[in-house]
């Protein structure tokens, strides 16, 4: 989630976003083998005394809730990260991050992705959060990244990305994982308006709240809202499709829970389920 300094003052990092980090430790800590992200820079961005609590008392981690979160998460990120490497291997150097909050990417990348420039897109004040806890962790920054503040409420992220080095006459790889619905609508319709306009050959991989069924727990928006960070843009199906014909988005595809399952989540013995549903678009441009 991404919001302006100038025009909410001074503005604590993302709470939801120190949340997704925290699962993605636990993963790490928690969770058997093989790895669905193999993240070792997540636990460092946090205190010893918080990994300590919960390699001591897993078992807030453990609850059927907890875990299913646990796997949207990893499953959202392997993803993402899997599609950056396909499009790597067919010459894109550019990624972007757009509300990047706590990912760690950057701080672990592999070799085929040391060439290309990573720009990390989020809020000023989450981005100094991020850069005080790396800071007390002893992670480097790479040389390759960018951090670019910008709030993606009031503007697309164009201009704080050209002011930043990024070349709009290449491809790029663009993530947004959990951050349209904190978004309004607008706003998230100017970002897919901004990615139309990205060179050929771009990709962009996010992910979307659908309108909740009669009868459906929100649980996750509501723990949302309690940290101060509502949802504010839910979208179907069809309205998607119909935006993005419209933007003339060459081709896209919603990833379905079964192909996590299988790519992901197979032959695990360590309770971790796989997403009984997936919220997961990735667009080609």
């Amino acid at each position: 989630m991404s919001e302006s300094d100038s025009t909410t003052g001074a503005r604590e990092a993302s709470g939801t976003a120190v949340g997704v980090a925290l699962l993605r430790a636990a993963h790490q800590l928690i969770d058997g083998e093989p790895k669905i992200l193999h993240d070792p820079v997540s636990p460092r961005l946090f205190d010893a005394e918080v990994l300590d609590r919960m390699r001591a008392e897993p078992g807030p981690f453990r609850t059927p809730g907890a875990m299913a979160l646990r796997s949207h998460v990893l499953a959202r990120s392997r993803y993402a990260e899997d599609c950056f490497r396909a499009a790597a291997a067919r010459g894109v150097r550019q990624y972007v991050a757009l509300g990047a909050g706590l990912d760690t990417f950057a701080y672990r990348q592999p070799a085929w992705a040391r060439d290309a420039t990573l720009f990390e897109v989020d809020h000023p004040a989450s981005q100094r959060h991020k850069r005080e806890r790396l800071g007390i962790a002893g992670i480097v920054v790479p040389l390759n990244l960018r951090f670019v503040g910008c709030d993606l409420d009031a503007a697309a992220p164009g201009d704080a990305l050209r002011a930043s080095g990024f070349d709009e006459d290449a491809p790029a790889f663009v993530s947004m994982l959990g951050v349209t619905m904190y978004l309004a609508p607008e706003a998230v319709d100017s970002v897919f308006a901004w990615a139309a306009r990205l060179a050929p050959g771009s990709e962009l991989v996010f992910t979307y709240s659908r309108p909740p069924a009669p009868g459906d727990e929100d649980t996750l928006a509501e723990r949302a809202a309690q940290l101060g960070e509502p949802w504010r843009t839910r979208i179907g199906h069809e309205q998607l499709q119909a935006r993005f014909a419209e933007l003339g988005f060459r081709r896209w595809e919603f990833v379905s829970a079964a192909l996590l399952a299988e790519r992901y989540f197979r032959g695990r013995d360590d309770g971790l389920p796989a997403p009984r549903r997936a919220s997961i678009v990735r667009v080609e441009l």
